[in-house]
């Protein structure tokens, strides 16, 4: 199509075959042709020849591509590529194409409206656009259709005029033209469109229509117009059943003011109600889709005036019971969703005081949805009892149904908080209850009779966990005893009853008489052979090792043996949650037993950690040697004695035999990334947990910490080296200032490290080793800027930031703004570190990294406003814009200079002299204002201008001319 050097053509018929090439089977061709086609849609050759295929092709996917590249281009490029002079002649084509295509194809139909709505919006000069659409596109059938879309897309287009290069003022003023002022003519033309025929009565587009202008129109003008007779007769049909119900519902949401639609309110409310006795003709009739859309239009109202149901709760009663009932036929489980949002609103008024009249009235409605949701969460019946795939193995439709599980496990709660929870539970106890005497004696070994309707109280007991408090000594201790009983042959029903036990740890550590026998059916459940039964067996041991650590030390040295026995079988999430279970109750032994406990417990771990390594030959062995260093981490978190200071620290003392292990470890798989990350994340823990207790370790670790970053070249390092530096600032209690000082020498030596490998290799090489060494510069700046600032590495690490923003990763980017945010706070008078800390110093500083700005500013601006505009993450904007505000803060002068000289090496043709123009004069109209609300506004503007520029624009395939990132060299 076009070969390097070659200017495109772009024809019809070239446009035509490059999309024909689209659809071939050839990916280079395909590739080919798409870029061929990204370049076309920014081409300006692109308006005429869109319309040229608009006029004269007959094939619907090319008329569909040609109506949305006009989209983009009216979107975008309006300002820069067409006249002024111009815009009547492309209204004008754009007429005449609707007329063309108002009998369809609708996809191109409405990309048509759009474009028309969005160049309406962009051509204030055109005032008269209702009138002149209508009076364009005439008055048969077909025009009526492009008329209704096209009044349809207008407030939504309008409302998304932010990405049009308007300034707020115009966009505003347009806004009112065409919307405010328009508003009681729309309702006019509508009115009379719904009353000229019965079809038009019906038609989906009049309701969508109405949606579409309920923003601009007040909610009272429709519903006191002819408009909701039309909505209420459109649900009465079939075709036009769904996009009335959506119009109904957004009409009561439009009332959610409750208080200023009092009598909005009072006249649709009877209406709503009259729609009730449709949910049972619908579910008789099995229009699943019908009642879905009847049941959002109660959840909608229920959800626009629950403050208004719990004020009057006997007046608004029926709408609830037309939930619940919608809730109580909902047999396939397809609308009940649509209620929960209501359940939850209602009950965060319900538990108010002031409400407690509407608490009684309802309560009775939260007890019959408890019984109603313990049914729908019954897993599906099987003529055979022991079928434990009900969903005839479509794992997404399980999949969908776990989900949805837990979904009606949150409305559960909310019933809980409006009912209370003994009378939850009770309800819970009824069922099992209720089981036990019709299937109970039926149980065998080999079959559970109906144990659907035994595990769906307990997932609901488990769902209530949070909501239990631990001293509920009424119904609990009547369960649990059951509980410790279910048939453990049957995996649904084990499966539940562990979770249940792990979820009420916290009550069982309140109610220890009940912990012995739970806590060996948890243990006695890992001699199963089902994976998911070993998963919940090790997570619900882990609670119950944290919450009932106390009462468990007298079983300690046992649960060694255990732990040991089982480790091996589990998967590796199961081992590191019993792993965390054991060293909880480890940690609250006695200081004088952690040495001796550590050795019992870890040994055996670093015993299999050296056998592992010696075998660790490929990439799996050695991914499992990564995931047994990380079982130590545990211990090294959880098993912190308390020790006075100046005093060994036994669990410092065991870590230091640990310690070579990790060191050979390291040095024989220095080249294998999670390994380094596992032993790193250890090491790191270690500092944080026994801070300034590991001092007998810390030479050894940042040696090793050093070699590690110098062989590896891997930011794990670097994160360690962070902890370090934190635990050991000058501020820090118990800290001798030699170990300080030595610590920052430490800390200097490995930025050096980090700026020599930046030298030698792009950003791009190193995304995460730019992460890791911004994030530790944070601390370094933070506990160190005294030292960090006046520091000849100073200035290199700032250059080396401006490269770094040069990345299109969304971690090291938002890492290094982040640091760059903080140094920039010391050039102001609200440091990232204390001032009061930094006393007299604070000046010094600030001097210092304002001189540093004056002279590597005007690169900082130049990058943070090209990755705003092109190459930055969108989660990074904020930050970005944080910089130059700080920027403006700082140096507004120069900042304004830097700005502007940034915007003009933007490649030609993509802002016009104008909008550069227009943004300085803003910028500088801004920063004059007397007070801070000015650079509030300037972030405004640079956010607004960077956004459209960044929609309008793709970066170019050869780079991003004069304002490409300088590379970074450093010759320290």
């Amino acid at each position: 199509m076009a070969s390097n050097g070659v200017t495109d053509s772009f024809t019809v018929p070239t446009v035509l075959a490059a999309m024909l090439t689209m659809r071939s089977g050839d990916s280079d061709k395909k590739k080919a042709a798409m870029d061929y086609l990204g370049r076309f849609q920014k081409s300006k050759e692109a308006w005429t020849t869109t319309i040229a295929i608009l006029q004269s092709s007959t094939e619907a996917e090319a008329q569909l591509f040609a109506a949305t590249t006009l989209k983009g281009k009216i979107t975008y490029d309006l300002a820069t590529q067409v006249q002024e002079s111009d815009l009547p002649a492309l209204r004008n084509q754009i007429l005449v194409l609707l007329k063309k295509f108002a009998p369809g194809p609708k996809p191109v139909r409405v990309q048509l409206c759009v474009c028309l709505a969005i160049l309406a919006i962009q051509m204030q000069t055109w005032k008269d656009v209702l009138p002149t659409v209508v009076s364009s596109l005439g008055n048969d059938v077909e025009s009526h259709a492009c008329i209704l879309d096209f009044l349809r897309v207008l407030p939504e287009e309008v409302t998304e005029g932010r990405k049009i290069t308007l300034s707020e003022e115009d966009l505003n003023q347009r806004t009112a033209e065409l919307l405010a002022n328009n508003a009681e003519q729309v309702v006019q033309l509508l009115i009379n469109y719904a009353q000229s025929s019965p079809a038009a009565a019906t038609n989906p587009q009049l309701f969508e229509c109405i949606t579409s202008w309920l923003r601009e129109v007040p909610v009272s003008v429709v519903v006191n117009s002819p408009l909701l007779n039309a909505v209420m007769n459109g649900l009465a049909n079939d075709k036009s059943l769904q996009a009335a119900a959506e119009c109904l519902g957004i009409i009561c949401r439009e009332t959610k003011e409750v208080d200023e639609n009092v009598e909005t309110i009072q006249a649709l409310l009877p209406r709503v109600l009259e729609l009730r006795p449709r949910i049972r003709s619908l579910v008789e009739e099995e229009d699943t889709e019908g009642f879905k859309a009847i049941t959002r239009v109660f959840a909608d109202a229920g959800d626009a005036w629950v403050v208004i149901i719990a004020r009057e709760p006997r007046h608004f009663r029926p709408l609830v019971d037309a939930l619940l009932e919608c809730a109580a036929r909902d047999k396939d489980r397809d609308v009940i969703h649509y209620t929960f949002s209501f359940w939850y609103e209602l009950k965060q008024y319900l538990t108010l005081e002031r409400y407690i009249e509407a608490r009684l009235e309802f309560v009775d409605v939260f007890s019959k949805l408890v019984d109603i949701l313990l049914k729908h969460l019954e897993y599906p019946e099987s003529d055979n009892p022991n079928e434990l795939d009900l969903f005839d193995g479509d794992r997404e439709q399980e999949e969908k149904f776990r989900e949805f599980r837990h979904l009606m496990g949150d409305t559960l709660k909310d019933a809980c908080e409006v009912m209370g929870v003994a009378e939850c539970l009770t309800k819970v106890l009824d069922a099992i209850k209720l089981w036990r005497e019709k299937y109970g004696s039926q149980a065998t070994a080999t079959s559970v009779p109906h144990w659907q309707s035994l595990e769906a109280p307990l997932f609901a007991m488990r769902a209530m966990g949070r909501m239990v408090d631990k001293s509920e000594s009424t119904v609990l201790p009547q369960i649990m005893p059951l509980l410790v009983q279910i048939p453990v042959n049957n995996e649904k029903l084990r499966f539940a009853a562990i979770m249940v036990f792990g979820r009420y740890t916290e009550w069982t550590s309140a109610h220890p008489e009940f912990l012995e026998s739970q806590f060996q059916y948890i243990v006695a459940s890992f001699q199963t052979e089902s994976a998911e039964i070993l998963r919940a067996a090790a997570q619900a041991f882990k609670y119950f090792c944290v919450d009932c650590k106390d009462l468990l030390g007298s079983q300690v040295v046992q649960l060694q043996v255990f732990y040991d026995q089982i480790l091996d079988k589990l998967p590796d999430p199961s081992k590191e949650e019993i792993t965390e279970g054991v060293a909880n109750v480890i940690g609250v032994q006695k200081a004088e037993d952690t040495y001796k406990l550590l050795k019992l417990y870890c040994d055996p771990l670093v015993q299999r950690l050296m056998m592992i390594a010696n075998n660790a030959t490929d990439d799996k062995r050695k991914l499992d040697l990564a995931d047994h260093i990380n079982l130590l981490a545990f211990f090294v978190q959880e098993v912190v004695p308390y020790v006075p200071s100046g005093s060994e620290n036994p669990a410092v003392k065991y870590w230091q035999e640990v310690f070579p292990i990790l060191s050979t470890i390291l040095d024989n798989f220095i080249t294998f990334i999670p390994i380094c990350e596992r032993i790193c994340r250890c090491w790191r823990f270690m500092v944080i947990s026994y801070r300034t207790a590991i001092t007998p370790l810390l030479g050894p670790l940042a040696n090793k910490l050093a070699e590690g970053f110098a062989q590896s070249k891997q930011g794990c390092f670097l994160w360690a080296t962070s902890a370090i530096l934190r635990e050991f600032s000058e501020d820090r209690e118990h800290v001798d200032e030699s170990i300080a000082e030595n610590i920052y020498i430490f800390f200097e030596a490995q930025a050096t490290t980090v700026l020599r490998v930046m030298s030698d290799l792009p950003p791009v090489d190193l995304p995460d080793v730019i992460e890791d060494f911004y994030r530790l510069l944070i601390d370094a700046l933070l506990y160190y800027p005294h030292k960090l600032i006046p520091s000849p590495l100073f200035t290199p690490i700032f250059q080396a930031a401006i490269s770094a923003l040069a990345l299109e990763k969304r971690e090291p980017v938002s890492a290094t703004l982040h640091y760059i945010r903080d140094l920039l706070s010391y050039g102001g008078t609200n440091p990232a570190g204390s001032a009061d800390q930094l006393g007299a110093a604070s000046i010094q500083l600030r001097q210092m990294v304002k001189q540093l700005l004056l002279s590597q500013g005007e690169a900082l601006v130049k990058q943070t406003m090209a990755g705003m505009m092109i190459t930055f993450p969108r989660d990074c904007f904020i930050d970005g814009s944080a910089v130059l505000l700080a920027m403006f803060e700082i140096l507004p002068a120069e900042t304004t200079t830097w700005v502007e000289r940034a915007i003009r090496m933007l490649p030609e043709g993509t802002v016009t002299p104008t909008e550069a123009n227009r943004l300085i004069v803003k910028i500088k109209e801004k920063l004059q204002a007397p007070d801070n609300g000015g650079l509030r506004q300037v972030r405004t503007l640079l956010q607004d201008f960077t956004n459209t520029y960044r929609r309008r624009y793709i970066a170019p395939r050869d780079g991003l001319g004069q304002l490409e990132a300088t590379r970074f060299h450093f010759e320290g």
